[in-house]
């Protein structure tokens, strides 16, 4: 290996270095490329419960009870085997796949999107280690939109604070909504709580996550996040945090929404209007 490198010509590592992320990523409106290149680096580490993306793994089981049980709710359906057949689900940024799986498990039709080749081509080789058949893209929402594609489902976790505009952003989900589906999204809240264990501990203390994987200032509120929804035109459904439970390394469902949330929304005009469960200052 180090013979291979001493071949390399000099002058070249910036470069190509630049050149190589450029190839990987897929650009689009709401792409921002730096974030795009962060992660695209970290890609390896996406099936390992104790790499770069421990956190997700931690909160995978939470995420994925939270989208079964809204999408049930919704959709009027039990918990069962199969329970989620006949539903098209869009997975808006999916990385590795780690949400994607247990969906397609539980009978989703999944189709997961990522700017990022190397993404894709990571979730892709697991889904057919496992078995699993997942249509993974290396694609942008936009041209989902533009080539006329509705989903039952869409979902996005973790991403609108990677992304530029983010309220464009929360546009394009509805766009990709079919009439009578449901939206699910998770992020960090915009606040002090979420600064000091999103950035500070998970990067800096507990070291989950590489130096500089978020930048606070594109957290989201949940008051933002809500006002963004009705912005284009979807009804806010549930809101709930996920708190870490450090004894036993797991998050759980909350109140609490100070540091990071989950949530799920709906059309406006679909379904008999209820109140949030939720209240925001």
């Amino acid at each position: 290996m180090s013979a291979c490198f001493d071949q390399e010509p000099r002058g070249k590592s910036v470069v190509s270095d630049q050149q190589e992320a450029t190839k990987d990523r897929v650009n689009g409106a709401s792409v921002d490329a730096a974030e795009v290149d962060k992660f695209a680096a970290m890609a390896e580490s996406w099936w390992d419960p104790e790499g770069d993306f421990r956190p997700l793994h931690r909160l995978n089981p939470t995420r994925v009870g939270f989208i079964r049980d809204e999408i049930l709710a919704h959709f009027d359906r039990a918990v069962g085997p199969d329970c989620l057949k006949g539903l098209r689900i869009l997975d808006i940024g999916c990385g590795g796949g780690l949400v994607c799986e247990p969906l397609v498990r539980l009978g989703a039709t999944v189709t997961g999107i990522d700017a990022t080749h190397r993404n894709i081509s990571i979730a892709q080789a697991h889904a057919a280690q496992v078995g699993l058949a997942i249509d993974y893209r290396a694609v942008t929402a936009e041209s989902l939109i533009e080539a006329g594609e509705r989903f039952d489902v869409v979902i996005c976790l973790e991403v609108i604070e990677h992304v530029h505009a983010p309220d464009a952003f929360v546009a394009l989900w509805e766009q990709l909504l079919a009439p009578g589906g449901v939206l699910m999204t998770s992020t960090l809240n915009k606040s002090l709580p979420g600064f000091l264990m999103g950035v500070v501990g998970a990067e800096y203390i507990m070291r989950w996550l590489p130096v500089g994987t978020h930048d606070w200032r594109k957290f989201v509120s949940p008051s933002t996040m809500q006002q963004w929804l009705k912005a284009v035109g979807l009804r806010p459904r549930t809101m709930k945090g996920m708190s870490y439970r450090p004894l036993t390394d797991t998050f759980t469902l909350s109140h609490d929404l100070s540091v990071n949330y989950i949530a799920s929304a709906t059309r406006v005009g679909e379904n008999p209007p209820t109140e949030p469960e939720f209240e925001l200052p």
